[in-house]
């Protein structure tokens, strides 16, 4: 049930990313959603540093973390995948 947890909130937090990040983005849902899981891990350890991993009730600075953290991770993601695919997109 974790990994499902984790796909959820990676798909989530990727897609806000995508969102907040201004211009287009090209990279795929399936590695949009790898980047939201690897924002929230890292967001995670962030959080775990401030000593603010566990509170009771919402973790509203936990999930600012994750968002932030998922934030840098789409937009460098999505620049090195338009660097590795040519800065050209794929026809279909």
């Amino acid at each position: 049930m974790g990994w499902l947890w984790a796909i959820i909130v990676g798909f989530v937090l990727g897609l806000i990313a995508k969102a907040v990040i201004p211009g287009k983005q090209h990279s795929p849902l399936w590695l949009t959603t790898i980047f939201g899981i690897i924002g929230a891990i890292i967001g995670n350890a962030v959080a775990r540093g401030f000593g603010i991993a566990e509170t009771s009730g919402i973790d509203w600075g936990r999930h600012a973390l994750q968002l932030a953290a998922a934030i840098v991770i789409v937009f460098l993601g999505d620049m090195a995948y338009t660097s590795v695919r040519g800065g050209k997109k794929r026809r279909a």
